[in-house]
């Protein structure tokens, strides 16, 4: 009898975005409470996306050594990036050649680059990359927005998904999804995105 073939394990990647999320955010309390793992920044105050996405990249293959694996089995990595961080994930995801080690995304609230009312840091990084994402990697992936986020309509949250080939849900008066929405560690994002990982299952004969 045939035995269905190992899943490898999964890292959960936690991209914040401009001026990184406080104590508070969903994402550090994922970090505490999950073991996923921070992606670090230079500057949050003034970023530059080729700096964040070089840094993002030498974090990727630093985190890919210490698994201790051969450059032929590549890891499993999973990411939830909020806000600019989302941008940063496109940008990084349409030029790097390792785009194959992420098996899933959860992108949470990100900014629609076309306003002319965003902060000048974030302002800077428009036009956004609207690259669409690996075919493989759109259905496992989710855009997760609000209806009355102060940097995104939801007109313009569901045409970036779109646009990256992504679902789209939008979630009623949540704000910017940050701190200040409520959320506490959030355990509905935190099951979507582990809805999401499953989706590998499928591939492994699960």
């Amino acid at each position: 009898m045939s035995h269905p073939a190992e899943i490898p394990e999964t890292t959960v990647l936690l991209l914040p975005g401009w001026l990184n999320s406080g104590a508070q955010h969903w994402q550090c309390l994922w970090a505490q409470k999950h073991g996923a793992v921070l992606i670090d920044q230079h500057d949050w105050v003034t970023p530059r996306r080729g700096d964040w996405v070089a840094a993002f990249e030498t974090q990727l293959l630093d985190l890919h050594m210490r698994t201790g694996r051969s450059e032929e089995s590549a890891p499993r990595f999973a990411v939830a990036a909020h806000s600019l961080g989302c941008h940063l994930f496109a940008a990084w995801l349409a030029h790097s050649a390792h785009a194959d080690w992420i098996n899933a995304a959860l992108l949470v609230a990100p900014p629609d680059l076309n306003r002319d009312d965003l902060p000048p840091a974030v302002a800077r990084w428009a036009p956004a990359v609207e690259t669409p994402f690996p075919q493989a990697l759109q259905a496992r992936s989710l855009v997760v927005g609000s209806d009355n986020d102060p940097f995104s309509s939801e007109l313009a949250t569901r045409a970036l998904a779109t646009r990256w080939g992504v679902e789209a849900t939008l979630k009623p008066n949540a704000g910017h999804l940050n701190a200040d929405s409520g959320l506490g560690d959030w355990p509905e994002g935190w099951q979507q995105l582990q809805q999401l990982i499953d989706k590998e299952r499928v591939k492994y004969g699960h």
